[in-house]
């Protein structure tokens, strides 16, 4: 998004300095350090968050040793790297280039079963979480709608 209102601003004022997200080097650079700085200041406050809310691993009896000292591991913390992702690739990504959403799509889809997963046995308190099998399926739909979106689409480079 920062992309398009530097651009504009650039065009529309001429404002010095608005043209350097014109540059990849520029936004990817500047993604990095945003994507560190939320993990960097959030990372503690949501952990101890989900720690107070008592949201952690359910550990399946295995007869193992030391497996009990995993329980109450907190968990949910796809959560803070999705946002590290996606956030900065909001930001500063070209948001009508089809690898940009490809990659969206696809982190926010794998994000979204992560999460559906990690509920279930969270607060279901299913040791289990999802069954295999829809994990497989999604994973699947997934691959096939990216390798024909990348097939057919007229912005895909041939080589």
């Amino acid at each position: 998004m920062l992309y398009y209102l530097f651009d504009w601003l650039d065009r529309a004022f001429d404002i010095p300095g608005a043209g350097v997200f014109q540059y990849i080097s520029f936004r990817a650079s500047m993604s990095a350090i945003t994507s560190l700085a939320i993990m960097l200041l959030c990372g503690k406050p949501f952990i101890r968050y989900i720690k107070r809310k008592s949201i952690g691993e359910t550990v399946r009896n295995l007869g193992l040793e030391g497996q009990k000292e995993k329980e109450g591991t907190p968990t949910m913390g796809g959560l803070l790297i999705l946002s590290a992702i996606v956030v900065p690739t909001l930001l500063f990504a070209k948001l009508n280039n089809i690898y940009v959403i490809t990659m969206l799509i696809t982190t926010v889809w794998l994000g979204l079963f992560g999460f559906i997963d990690d509920y279930i046995k969270v607060f279901k308190k299913n040791k289990e979480g999802m069954p295999g099998k829809y994990k497989v399926v999604g994973q699947v739909v997934l691959g096939l709608g990216v390798g024909l979106l990348l097939s057919f689409h007229p912005d895909v480079a041939s080589t």
